[in-house]
């Protein structure tokens, strides 16, 4: 695909919806990181409801630590891997007081090193919490970029870094919730929307739907 192309979709995205965000419900940077590291392999509506019942309880690192292991997971026993989940959620609780304060790092390599956040929690919570220009790559940001050939990889990595070089700096601070939007609603997995795809026209997948 070549640069004007990009440019387009991302325009078109852009004027689609102007100042996209993540669909988790947050207020704090602690919230939001809680919230993504609970999303592995879960939806985000059955993350929010899980943290609807338990930031009102506790949603700072010291009051989730007070709760343990086994209070954590009753508020997030519906929410697929819990009880991994709930243990990582402690020991990043932990970490957070003992090496940053009880605040989130502004820091990747400091995210990257609590337990259960990977470089894809590390860059959603950078953009979303810290406005930083990084480009999260998920399941669905992955199939867009491929099938659309926007940025297309054998890897999330390999999208993500082709993502970095071909994103104008403009776009990079929205460009993770465009595509991540634009996969869950239309570009979705088994049959993709093409009918009501904003970008079909400049879209490169061969075989598409009506």
């Amino acid at each position: 695909m070549n640069k004007e192309k990009r440019i387009s979709i991302l325009s078109r995205l852009r004027e689609n919806n102007p100042h996209p965000t993540t669909e988790l419900v947050y207020t704090t940077p602690f919230e939001l990181l809680i919230a993504v590291l609970l999303s592995a392999q879960a939806t985000d509506v059955s993350v929010n409801k899980a943290t609807a019942k338990l930031y009102p309880v506790a949603n700072t690192p010291a009051a989730i630590l007070e709760l343990g292991v086994d209070g954590v997971k009753e508020y997030i026993k519906t929410i697929g891997l819990f009880n991994s989940k709930a243990e990582n959620v402690i020991k990043t609780c932990r970490l957070l007081l003992e090496k940053h304060g009880g605040e989130v790092p502004e820091n990747r390599e400091a995210l990257e090193a609590l337990p259960g956040v990977g470089r894809k929690t590390a860059n959603v919570v950078l953009n979303t919490a810290f406005g930083w220009p990084t480009i999260a790559v998920d399941t669905h940001i992955y199939r867009v970029c491929n099938r659309t050939n926007f940025a297309p990889g054998k890897t999330v990595e390999n999208v993500e870094d082709k993502l970095l070089k071909v994103v104008p700096a403009e776009f990079k601070l929205d460009c993770h919730h465009w595509f991540i939007l634009h996969g869950r609603y239309t570009c979705i997995a088994r049959k993709p929307r093409c009918g009501s795809c904003v970008i079909e026209d400049l879209c490169e997948f061969k075989e598409k739907v009506e």
